[in-house]
């Protein structure tokens, strides 16, 4: 088997994804659904770390989508399956608290909680689950299932919600139910990417555009290698690493760092205490500064020109942000060694995937060697695919 997997978890056209969904739906529940609606993972091309401090963001979704059969029940009963988990949950929307669900379930009872929270008047519903989205990968699939299922309920329960609200909801769910202190552009990524571009999105005020990303028509690829880790330190970690930026912003009298322009970075530094603080700092405002030189560069149609930047961003995750680990520093030193343009880890960190921007024609060559250095250590085979921009939620069905 070669080693580049365009396609590791056999992600599906809508036409299959149909017709799986309806058939699980209807094996579960005796009837047909409603319909079937899907949201995409995404992978950040550049800007880690910066949503949750106002800054900007490069995402683009992913062809692998979490996609949610759902049928609209009377009463206040919500019932999930999940045909990854193989497993039912059964919910009173009454009972609907944070801590009452646990294990995969949170996600989208956290999704109909935000709902109810918001002042939406929705019910009871029966939900079928299905993904092809990598779990553990920094792929964003909690985000995917999370406005999978608020898309669903929009239509369902006829709310009229924009994209952009779906995904504030999402982040609300994610934040106040699940206990995960995300910023908001995993479900933004999800909601409102398009087809065949990033999203270049200011977390502040959610002005985004569409920033097109023709990989293909430049001879290039954008690898995502899994490296199938995920370290115990991840969630706790996140949470002390945003304690620490929002720490340093008070300390300089800002809102967030996003508010520190890059030319008053060194003397800002100088007013904080040594250590963590100023890393912490540095990583946030020379992140954002990166972001707004790539977009340049796409805008300028110097797609190559960004593989440096993409490395400069994984070294400042590494050293300032310190959330990247043995296996994600692996890649990234295999795959620049073996030519790439640039890599970094992409996600909160600690494990997770990395992105390498390639030559098309070194891609196989290049995901070769870093199984081969995996392999040199005795690691599980990283899970190399292609990137292909996709469009974000949308109904199928």
């Amino acid at each position: 088997m070669p080693p580049l997997d365009t396609d590791p978890q056999h992600a599906m056209d809508a036409g299959d994804a149909v017709e799986a969904a309806t058939k699980g739906f209807r094996a579960r529940y005796g009837a047909g659904p409603d319909g079937v609606w899907q949201a995409p993972g995404r992978v950040n091309l550049i800007g880690e770390h910066t949503d949750y401090n106002d800054g900007f963001v490069l995402p683009l979704a992913l062809p692998h989508a979490t996609r949610v059969a759902a049928a609209r029940r009377d009463d206040d009963l919500l019932r999930l399956h999940s045909e990854q988990a193989a497993q039912v949950s059964e919910v009173e929307l009454d009972g609907l608290v944070p801590g009452a669900v646990g294990g995969w379930a949170v996600y989208p009872a956290a999704m109909v909680w935000a709902l109810r929270e918001a002042g939406f008047e929705v019910g009871g519903a029966d939900l079928y689950i299905d993904s092809d989205v990598p779990v553990g990968a920094g792929l964003s699939s909690s985000a995917a299932l999370e406005c999978a299922v608020g898309l669903a309920y929009n239509d369902l329960y006829g709310l009229g919600l924009e994209p952009a609200r779906i995904a504030l909801l999402a982040q609300r769910a994610e934040n106040g139910f699940a206990g995960v202190p995300c910023g908001v552009m995993d479900q933004m990524a999800s909601s409102c990417c398009a087809q065949g571009a990033a999203l270049f999105l200011d977390t502040r005020d959610l002005s985004s555009r569409q920033v097109p990303l023709d990989l293909a028509a430049a001879g290039l690829v954008l690898l995502v290698v899994d490296t199938r880790v995920k370290h115990e330190l991840a969630d706790g970690a996140y949470a002390e690493r945003r304690a620490g930026c929002e720490r340093s912003a008070s300390l300089l009298g800002l809102p967030a760092l996003r508010d520190l322009p890059a030319a008053g970075l060194e003397q800002a530094l100088a007013r904080l205490p040594e250590g963590e603080l100023r890393s912490l700092t540095r990583h946030v405002v020379t992140e954002d500064a990166r972001v707004e030189r790539v977009v340049a560069l796409l805008d300028a149609g110097d797609l190559r020109g960004i593989g440096p930047l993409l490395t400069e961003g994984h070294a400042s995750l590494r050293d300032d942000f310190a959330v990247s680990c043995a296996e994600t520093d692996l890649v990234v030193a295999t795959a620049t060694a073996a030519g790439a343009l640039g890599a970094r880890m992409t996600g909160g960190g600690f494990g997770g995937s990395v992105v390498v921007l390639a030559e098309r024609a070194d891609a196989d060559r290049i995901a070769g060697a870093v199984a081969d250095a995996f392999a040199a250590q005795g690691w599980k085979p990283p899970r190399s695919f292609t990137a292909v921009p996709s469009a974000g939620a949308r109904r199928l069905a």
